[in-house]
Formats: C-alpha cells, structure tokens, sequence
C-alpha cells in the first residue's frame, strides 16, 4: 500500500508564514466563534494522545501535565486517548507502559481506555469502524480522492523532488483520474489509500494560542492520506474525528504540530464540524537549544524513576514552565502548581530541560518533603520496582560466598552512575576500536525489540553475532562491563531486562563515549 507518514515539517520550511507571538488569548473571557459563549458557559475538555510505539517520552509528561492543569484550573476534564493507528508499530506493552508512567507522574483522567467514559472507546484501533463514513463523506463531496500509487512509485517521486531541491510531497498523479477508472481499479480489488484535496493558491490562516496569527501557504501542505489501504485512519483523519466525537474544546501539543494545523482545518470544514481552539507548546530543548532526543539524552520517563528521582520532583520541574514565580518560591506540588498555572502569561522562551535544575528539586522534595518514614518506605518501592531487589537477590544467592559480597557484585543495578572508565575494558579481549564498533552495532539492533524481556535481548545479540561472524561470547564481553563497570557481574541478560530499556540505552551510550576516547587518546 501507498506509505503513510505523519506529515509533520518544522516552521522553518515555511518561509513564508507569519508568526506574532502574543500573550496566550484563551481565557475565561473567550468566546465561542459561533455560540458567542464563554469558556464559563461551557464544559472545557482536554485530551493527551501519546502514540504507544515507545518507551514514554518526558515530552509527554510536558504536554500531559500542561493539559492537566489546564482542565484543573477551569473545572474540566481531563482525558486520556492512546493513538495507536501506527498498527505496525504500537504494541500492548507499550501501551501499559505509558499508562503506568502517566500514573507515576500523579495524572489522572476522568475518562480513558482503563477506566472507559462516555464517548468510548478511547483507543483508536478499537475505534477502527467509526472512520470510513467521515472518509466517504469528504470523498462523496469531492474534497478526497482515492490513491493507487505504490510504495516503490512514491518513493521514485520523493528521490526525484529531493534531487531537484524540491520538498518531497505528494504529486497528484492520481488526483484527476475518471470516476469510471477509480470504481473500476476498486472493484479488482486494487490497494489504495484516500488522500485529501488542498487548494491549489492562497494560504490557510488562523489563530493559535501560542503563536498568534500564523499563516501557511496551501502550497506548503502535502495531500495528506486519511485512509490507509488497511482501512486503518491516519493520525490526521483520526484526531480530528476523535476529538469532534469527545467534544475536545482546547487543543494543546507540541509545536511540531503546528505545521499539521492547516490539514486538520480542511478536515473540520470538510466535514462541517467546528474546529477546537489550538495551542502549540515550545518543544523542551538542550541547554544548547537542540531538540530533546532520545538519540542524545535520557528522555523516557522509566530512566527518570530508575534513577530514583521522585515524581512530585519530575512534575514541579516541568510545571515551572508553565508558572511565574519569585525565586525562592520554586518548591511546589501539583496543587500549588494547579492554583499558579496562568495560561494566559505563558513564557515564549522555551523549555529547557536543566538536568541540573531537575537535581537540584529531587534533593529538595528527598530533605524537604519527605518525613523519615516517607523516605524510608520510598527508598523500599524504588529498588522494588519491576521486582528488581528481589530479581537481583535471585541472581546473587549462587554467586556469592558471604553477604558482604552482595554490594560489590549487585549495586550497579541500583546505581545511577557506573562512573565507568578505560581501565574497566583492560580485561576485554578486543581492541578498543573493535570493542566501539560492538558497541555501536549493538546499540541500533536493541532498540528494534518491541518486548524488553531477557529472551529478546539474548535472541537479538546471538543474531547480532551471526550476522557479523562474531562469537556470542565477544559480543557479550564488552557489554558486561558497560552494563555493569564490571566483568564480573550476573547474567547479563538478565541485568539487562531488570536494568530497563532506557538505563541500558544511556549506559551503552556512556560507554561508546568512553571507548571512544581510548580510541582518540590510541589507547
């Protein structure tokens, strides 16, 4: 079938499109484009929508905890929908975790796929059957048409306009087909997507919460696919309907979505709905102003709880983005966070994510917050996640001959710096050179498995081995010492399934960066 994409750009390839930044105009005030009712005379509702193809991004949190306290200081709710139209992708286990990681954060939502609601379901995969009339709708008014373009095809197009300097985007090959050739070509039962129609001149035009006016020419906009060939909506087609059909009121995300806006307005009047009133949150950034990403930094909310930072911590860092304070007055809980939030002076300067910062708040909530029973009974519930105290006692008992063994033997599964260095590998049989390139093998092929248990990690690396002529033993080597500092240690997938994805993640990361050195240095 015809490949689908998200359809996201960043602003800068919109050149000409006009940002103002303003104050955030969506207060109690504000009212409805056609109603002319305020925000008080009617119900606010807010959703997060996290995709479950990953481990849950802090990112997340961000959007997540932004909504929140927006449906808390307006008396509206909360929601929780999982978008899950990425089938090949999205997976159950990702779903539970980014629900448990939601949870840990102290969000809760009144309505969503584990406790349902009235404009249920709240996962789209279950909600598969609702789409295609709205489709056939915006093809039955000739504002789609149906795709019969191969994978192979689009991509030939796409090399094509990138060889001439050209955004890559749909060419409407088969925009002007016959109604006679299209039903015939279905009837043979040919794969195909839909896709909208987009004006051929002028620009779309519209009001965010965030940015102002913003203004994007239509020639800018790809025609996007609603419906994949597997009858499966895309993102697009999707968020629009769901948020209709749950009566959505404010639109709150990332600002990576902005450039989607004009697609989901065509939608809207396609469909003769009334569009939400959006708001684009700065993306959390570096201290060097490049984007959070996994690829560079710990990002998923699991590294965050292994590490043993607090939640309340997590959440009052990421509130201070969205409050004007006083110095002094940084240390708050979610309710004071709640009764501070101010939408209508958010800060245009960004969120920069101060790992820093963030310590420095844990450290605060741990002396501060916390009485000496709290702490102890945290402390208890932090080793005891994901059963890995007792796990590693299981897998300590037959490797030690008295207990004061244990901490040198099982500490790294606790510790939240191995402060690994060069001396660690001296007992490697490999060079340093061959050694980074295990590591930097490893590391890509790890993050293909969808389920994160000691059997996929184990059958990952033995294909890892075969198909790169190694011994199993030579993979695992090096690997012991960056998981552990050590290469003495327990079974190592094992480790690595106790560890989690993201803590093994980053350890690898700090262990190619320190490889890497022994490298440079010709060590």
């Amino acid at each position: 079938m015809p490949a689908d994409t998200a359809g996201r750009a960043p602003l800068w390839a919109f050149p000409s499109h006009k940002i103002r930044a303003r104050s955030l105009v969506i207060g109690k005030g504000l009212k409805h484009v056609k109603t002319g009712k305020t925000m008080a005379d009617s119900a606010v509702r807010v959703r997060i929508a996290p995709s479950p193809t990953g481990e849950p991004h802090v990112g997340t949190a961000y959007i997540a905890l932004f909504n929140y306290l927006f449906a808390k200081k307006h008396g509206g709710e909360f929601i929780l929908r999982i978008e899950d139209t990425d089938a090949t992708r999205s997976t159950p286990e990702f779903e539970k975790k980014v629900l448990d990681a939601l949870k840990w954060c102290g969000l809760k939502w009144s309505e969503g796929p584990d406790i349902g609601g009235p404009y249920g379901p709240y996962r789209q995969s279950d909600r598969k059957d609702i789409y295609r009339p709205y489709v056939e709708r915006i093809v039955a008014h000739g504002h789609g048409f149906r795709c019969f373009c191969t994978p192979e095809r689009l991509e030939e197009m796409r090399e094509a306009q990138r060889a001439a300097g050209k955004p890559p985007k749909y060419d409407g090959l088969c925009l002007n087909l016959s109604a006679e050739e299209v039903t015939a070509r279905v009837a043979a039962g040919e794969p195909h997507v839909v896709r909208m129609k987009i004006p051929a001149e002028g620009s779309c035009k519209f009001h965010d919460g965030v940015y102002g006016d913003v203004e994007i020419p239509w020639d800018a906009v790809d025609m996007q696919v609603l419906l994949k060939a597997d009858g499966m909506p895309t993102y697009h087609l999707a968020n629009v309907v769901d948020d209709h059909l749950m009566k959505i009121t404010h639109v709150a995300r990332g600002e990576e979505w902005l450039a989607s806006v004009p697609k989901h307005i065509l939608i809207y009047q396609y469909l003769g709905l009334e569009p939400p009133k959006f708001m684009h949150l700065s993306l959390m950034r570096n201290a060097d102003k490049s984007k959070l990403s996994k690829r560079k930094n710990p990002t998923s909310i699991s590294y965050y709880t292994a590490l043993g930072y607090l939640p309340e911590a997590l959440m009052n860092f990421l509130g201070l983005f969205f409050i004007q304070i006083a110095e002094g007055e940084e240390l708050l809980t979610m309710e004071e966070l709640a009764e501070k939030f101010d939408p209508e002076n958010l800060s245009k300067a960004g969120a920069i994510f101060d790992i820093q910062k963030l310590d420095w708040l844990n450290a605060r909530w741990i002396r501060e917050k916390l009485s000496e029973e709290e702490f102890a009974a945290r402390v208890f519930a932090w080793a005891s996640e994901n059963e890995r105290l007792r796990e590693g006692l299981k897998l300590s008992q037959s490797r030690i001959s008295k207990l004061g063994e244990l901490p040198d033997l099982a500490a790294f599964l606790f510790k939240s710096d191995l402060g690994l260095q060069p001396a660690a590998f001296a007992g490697v049989k490999a060079t340093p050179e061959e050694v980074l390139d295990i590591l930097n093998t490893v590391q890509p092929h790890l993050e293909k498995i969808l389920e994160w248990n000691k059997e996929s990690i184990e059958a990952e690396l033995r294909a890892v081995a075969e198909a790169t002529g190694k011994k199993l033993k030579a993979i695992v080597a090096p690997l012991f010492v960056a998981v552990s500092g050590s290469q003495r240690s327990l079974p190592l997938f094992d480790s690595m399934e106790l560890l989690g994805r993201a803590v093994v993640r980053q350890r690898l990361k700090v262990a190619s960066q320190v490889v890497a050195s022994m490298v440079g240095s010709g060590k």
